[in-house]
């Protein structure tokens, strides 16, 4: 599976520990089977340091990572997806870990009802309602630096 990771630096060799905690799907190191979107958070990077975008290109075994760690998809914008987010966001202890979590990004379409949800502004079966209005794109977030080491080879990059 032929997965993107947009920025600002050409990443060779991801580290898992490098990323920032208390993201949608948690820490660790995301990318996305969607090219146009990586492209775009690399334009989007590109405004905020005022240095070139970049798109680096892998191959991720995606059924050996099925077969030997925990993996999960998310298909929907719904109950299960929004109180996973919430989760990480609020940075909880508590819930499930898998090693690769792929689904929807929390982004300008949905995260005003994700962020109107955690202030308790809004209920959940509003949110809910919300969320149903939109088709998810994709992230895939890799939490298990052996998922990386193990089953993903860079490709190449290059600059937007």
């Amino acid at each position: 599976m032929k997965i993107y990771h947009g920025g600002t630096a050409i990443v060779k060799y991801p580290v898992v520990a490098a990323g920032r905690p208390q993201l949608d799907f948690g820490q660790g190191f995301y990318v996305t089977g969607i090219k146009s979107q990586a492209e775009s958070w690399a334009q989007r990077m590109q405004q905020i340091r005022v240095i070139p975008g970049v798109v680096n290109v892998y191959d991720l075994d995606i059924d050996e990572v099925k077969k030997s760690f925990r993996y999960y998809r998310f298909d929907h914008y719904d109950n299960e997806w929004l109180q996973f987010i919430v989760a990480n966001r609020i940075g909880r202890k508590d819930i499930k870990k898998y090693d690769v979590v792929e689904g929807g990004v929390a982004n300008d379409r949905v995260v005003d009802t994700v962020e109107a949800y955690i202030a308790n502004l809004m209920p959940l079966d509003m949110a809910l309602h919300e969320l149903a209005k939109h088709q998810p794109n994709n992230q895939i977030c890799i939490a298990n630096q052996k998922v990386i080491d193990e089953c993903m080879v860079y490709v190449e990059s290059y600059k937007i």
